[in-house]
């Protein structure tokens, strides 16, 4: 029997997908060698790798596509609603049949250049939204504790599949049963029926490997996660330590929200059913926005869709309308909001300020840079559209009339319509200037230490943010300071910090030159504070940063190859200490 065009489109999707996926499956699953061997370096490559697969798998299929079909098939809506419909019963069994649809999605996409965007011709709403699937297939382990929390936690990592043994594991759980014994709500410590569960695969990041799971008892339950690293220094220097150890317990919901935070780098984790994977942390997490959680996960472009989809359920409930966003307006970005989703939209403008020598593929540079680097919970991950439709009552006047002005080439009206040919999308913050008007003492200094802390962690990340305005900072739910301007971002090593002579243009000499990448950090105070109050106070905190030394010698050990780490959890929680490590 001859097969239909619209059906051997979608099996060429499919093959596609299965070439993706397979991929994909391949370096999750080598994450716990890297880490055993500690190949700090070679697990960055992974990760970046992975982020790259998905466009390139997209890229390939398109391909292969444009060869075997003729346009007028590929260009035929009528081809595509067959295409879908035969697609959606090839995948109707699948465990990942979410992930399958959005490269569907994306291929439609590439195809028509994000138009037409109806749910008969793509998945605009999942195949079985309706439907509930259950594969049967067990996500966790679990253990009893019966009033024994040491020998729980010792069977939670033992059960890890760790080739590293641990350098001492009695401590390790003696350590961790304390903890729990003082922390745990009285309801779970006493029950009878208290279990700990952790889902079986490990979840790893960096250098560290996460067991990730929840306490339950008396009714109750908390999260758990463990996080298990090396000894100090290993991968990084011969005969250090290969041995492992737990570094600490967390159970509180924010602390392992922070974990899986929107600011960090994709987990490498081998997850059988990412749907009910999903849930299971949402569980966990009920305040993490399931897009959020897909991305966690790595897989960053259903998250997107995840969230195009929740956001167009916010849109049409109409509880307000985009407005301008709060704080100073940008050189670069026109930025507004939709306050009830607590999302942040940016298009880049059609002229910058005067400032601003760069052009618009340089900016879209820099956020395919943050796309692809480390994020160490201090940037914020951004979603890329195209063609982004909504109606002109869904905008407060002033705010269109903004972006229709500064933004013409990429705005513009259709009926009733507001068609946005290119933007990016963030979670919302409170810029950091604005945290500062209204906080209290305490709170100030809080966050200026936090600031500080930012701009370090970025820094030993390779990553310098060019412009540190606090108003290109902002404060999250956890009064945790992120960077989420990215025009000006560059990699560290690029940078040439300087002190500035003791005679320079300051005392009139004119033989003092400035090269087009020099940073004299010894005017970041006067720059990032025109308040006297919080630079005083900033300077306390942060001396170190006002010192050129300071920033080359840390160009000098990412040269030399050392990866450093930023671990998503506080130093004084750490059980084992924090010597050479940068920590939350």
């Amino acid at each position: 029997m001859k097969l239909s065009p619209a059906y051997r489109l979608a099996t060429t999707i499919l093959h596609g997908f299965d070439e993706y996926r397979a991929r994909f499956q391949e370096i999750t699953r080598d994450a716990n060698r890297r880490f055993c061997e500690a190949a700090w370096r070679e697990a960055q490559q992974a990760s970046a790798e992975r982020i790259n697969l998905y466009e390139e798998k997209v890229g390939d299929t398109l391909a292969r596509m444009q060869r075997t079909f003729p346009h007028e098939v590929m260009a035929h809506c009528e081809c595509w609603r067959e295409a879908r419909s035969h697609y959606a019963q090839l995948i109707s069994q699948r465990l990942d049949y979410e992930l399958a649809e959005t490269f569907f999605n994306s291929l439609f996409c590439s195809i028509f250049h994000h138009r037409h965007i109806r749910n008969e011709w793509m998945f605009v709403y999942s195949s079985r939204e309706d439907a509930a699937h259950h594969s049967g297939i067990e996500l966790c382990r679990r253990r009893e504790v019966n009033g024994d929390w040491q020998s729980a936690l010792g069977w939670a990592l033992a059960g890890a599949g760790f080739n590293n043994p641990f350098a001492d594991l009695d401590s390790d759980t003696a350590l961790g049963a304390r903890f729990l014994e003082n922390h745990l709500p009285r309801a779970i410590l006493h029950a009878g029926d208290a279990q700990i569960e952790l889902l079986t695969p490990v979840f790893y990041r960096n250098k560290g490997a996460y067991l990730v799971g929840r306490i339950l008892g008396g009714g109750e339950q908390v999260p758990l996660v463990l996080p298990v690293l090396h000894g100090e220094g290993y991968g990084e220097q011969e005969g250090a330590d290969s041995r492992l150890h737990l570094d600490t317990v967390l159970i509180e919901t924010d602390e392992v929200s922070i974990i899986f935070s929107f600011t960090r780098a994709y987990f490498q984790v081998d997850v059988p059913v990412p749907g009910e994977f999903v849930n299971y942390l949402q569980q966990l997490m009920p305040h993490k926005p399931e897009g959020e959680l897909y991305a966690a996960i790595g897989f960053f472009k259903h998250g997107k869709t995840a969230f195009f989809r929740a956001l167009n359920h916010q849109v049409a409930k109409r509880e307000d309308r985009f407005i301008i966003a709060p704080g100073v307006r940008g050189m670069v970005m026109a930025v507004f909001v939709l306050p009830s989703s607590r999302t942040v939209f940016k298009i880049i403008k059609d002229q910058f300020d005067p400032v601003k020598e760069m052009s618009r593929e340089d900016v879209r540079e820099k956020y395919r840079l943050v796309k692809r680097h480390d994020r160490v919970g201090r940037m914020a991950d951004t979603q890329e559209f195209s063609n982004f439709i909504a109606r002109q009552d869904h905008f407060d006047p002033e705010c269109l009339e903004h972006l229709l002005d500064v933004c013409a080439s990429t705005v513009y009206l259709k009926g009733d319509k507001v068609i946005i040919k290119h933007c990016y999308t963030e979670r919302m913050m409170t810029p950091l200037n604005i945290y500062l008007e209204e906080c209290s003492d305490e709170e100030t200094r809080v966050v200026l230490k936090d600031y500080g802390n930012a701009i370090k962690q970025l820094a030993a990340a390779n990553i310098f943010p060019g412009d540190m305005l606090l108003k290109n900072f902002g404060v999250t739910r956890q009064k945790r300071v992120i960077f989420y301007d990215y025009d000006e971002i560059c990699y560290l090593t690029e940078c040439n910090f300087r002190h500035i002579p003791k005679s320079s243009y300051l005392d009139g000499d004119a033989g003092f030159s400035v090269g087009p990448n020099d940073i004299f950090p010894e005017e970041f105070g006067p720059f990032l504070f025109a308040n006297p109050r919080l630079r005083e106070r900033f300077l306390e905190l942060h001396p170190e940063l006002l010192d050129a030394g300071y920033w080359q010698g840390l160009q000098q050990t990412i040269r030399d190859g050392r990866v450093i780490d930023v671990y998503p959890y506080r130093n004084k929680q750490r059980f084992a200490g924090s010597v050479g490590q940068l920590v939350y």
